[in-house]
């Protein structure tokens, strides 16, 4: 099963100081706003997304179709065979796919120590 990029959400609770913190680590804005809350950081392959009052835990994140740049790929697994396939597996969901054919779509998991896993698809 291809998941595509990988990065963690990381619920912080100052945008800015987690920001600075991050850039002393090597880490550059990749994508976001701070006005937003919330912010995507770059070191070399690695991605940190940063967000301020959006959710309470951390988050594991995969993009199917995209790679850790952001660019679309040419081969990858839909998010809604890769539902089916979670489900064949009787994986139990925390949310489903939105029925629909085609385009973005997300679900979420957990894994068994509770740690939220979201697959979301932007494309």
């Amino acid at each position: 099963m291809k998941l595509g990029a990988f990065s963690i959400s990381l619920a912080v609770k100052d945008i800015k100081a987690s920001k600075t913190f991050y850039e002393h680590l090597g880490f550059s804005v990749f994508a976001g706003d701070t006005e937003k809350k919330y912010l995507i950081m770059k070191n070399g392959s690695s991605l940190v997304g940063l967000f301020q009052d959006m959710f309470e835990n951390n988050i594991l994140t995969f993009n199917p179709g995209w790679d850790q740049d952001a660019n679309t790929l040419e081969a990858y697994d839909d998010v809604r065979d890769i539902q089916k396939h979670l489900e064949s597996k009787n994986i139990t969901l925390a949310s489903e796919v939105i029925q629909s054919e085609s385009g973005p779509a997300s679900l979420s998991l957990m894994d068994p120590d509770g740690n939220v896993i979201l697959i979301d698809q932007h494309i």
